[in-house]
């Protein structure tokens, strides 16, 4: 049985995610700073080990001063 945070759709978001940090030229520990989370929270998200919710999407997203739309397409 296949896991929901494998599935293409949700890699495709977290590959957006990650993307937009990389360019914005952040680490992961500043990205989890501006989220008062610690560094491994974000590591997580990017390796699929942590599901993240819609409005943990939307904190993440606002970082980038972009809507949930820009990263769910």
């Amino acid at each position: 049985m296949n896991k929901s945070t494998y599935t293409k759709d949700y890699q495709e978001i977290i590959s957006r995610l990650k993307q937009a940090r990389i360019r914005l030229g952040f680490s992961q520990q500043e990205v989890a700073e501006k989220l008062s989370k610690p560094q491994s929270y974000v590591s997580k998200i990017e390796s699929g080990e942590r599901r993240l919710d819609i409005v943990e999407i939307k904190n993440i997203a606002s970082i980038d001063k972009k809507s949930i739309s820009f990263f769910i397409k």
